[in-house]
């Protein structure tokens, strides 16, 4: 007998496949999507009509984008997490005192999502912008989240999501990545050596709330050249300093 609670719908499904793919191809004519996915031209564009007519999608000629209404529904989305809008002024200021990138990410369905990001004038730009979804094992952000969640909740977000590699560099050994967070807590800060992505090297910190609950994690990232792998102390004050402050408007909001 079939578990109707985890049965898809088909007419859902696809409209949000449309959705993805439009942004896959950065907008698209009926045609192409329809070859995308496999999909008689009639349907793509009986699900086109409705998602158009509810604002969800625009069409500029015969080309279709998705619209800026998933914006209104994401700041909604953002403006719903304390955490943004204390840490958004402290991760600006980490980005203009190391150079680099700084950025803040919580953790939602067992992956991690980024919700702010900043650039130094200096910093090299790097696909972390609010909304990307990232396998936690593979960032230092991620490894600072899970180091400090219950150990059950680890273990679901495990068997959840697994441990895909993303670089050579990935963790994909659960027992090596028990070690790894243990050390994560015993010295209070996460690395990310090229494991997410090649030439590139993130530290990170756990953002806690007033109860000692781990809500997400900042951190700042450069090239591998400029970032060492055993932190310099003086990027490590930075970070600490960023997450003392967020900590403490976090508990007096």
């Amino acid at each position: 007998m079939t578990d109707e609670s985890n049965t898809p719908v088909r007419t859902t499904t696809r409209s949000f496949d449309i959705i993805e793919t439009l942004c896959e191809l950065d907008g698209a004519r009926l045609t192409e999507i329809s070859a995308h996915l496999d999909l008689p031209d009639s349907t793509v564009h009986n699900h086109l009509r409705t998602l158009v007519q509810r604002g969800y999608v625009v069409r500029d000629d015969n080309t279709y984008r998705v619209s800026f209404r998933f914006l209104e529904i994401g700041e909604y989305v953002r403006s719903r997490r304390k955490i943004c809008e204390v840490a958004e002024p402290e991760i600006d200021k980490l980005a203009a005192e190391t150079d680099e990138s700084a950025s803040l990410l919580v953790e939602e369905d067992g992956r991690g999502v980024y919700v702010y990001d900043a650039q130094a004038d200096t910093s090299i730009p790097l696909d972390m912008h609010p909304g990307k979804h990232v396998a936690l094992h593979a960032t230092a952000l991620g490894k600072a989240i899970l180091a400090y969640l219950p150990e059950s909740r680890v273990e679901e977000i495990l068997e959840q999501r697994g441990l895909p590699a993303r670089t050579s560099n990935t963790i994909t050994d659960r027992e090596e990545l028990v070690t790894e967070l243990a050390t994560i807590r015993e010295r209070g800060f996460a690395v990310d050596s090229e494991e997410r992505v090649r030439g590139v090297r993130c530290v990170a910190v756990a953002i806690k709330n007033k109860n000692g609950q781990v809500i997400g994690a900042i951190s700042v990232s450069g090239p591998s050249s400029r970032i060492r792998a055993d932190p310099d102390e003086q990027l490590l004050q930075e970070l600490l300093r960023a997450k003392n402050i967020v900590e403490l408007k976090l508990a007096h909001a």
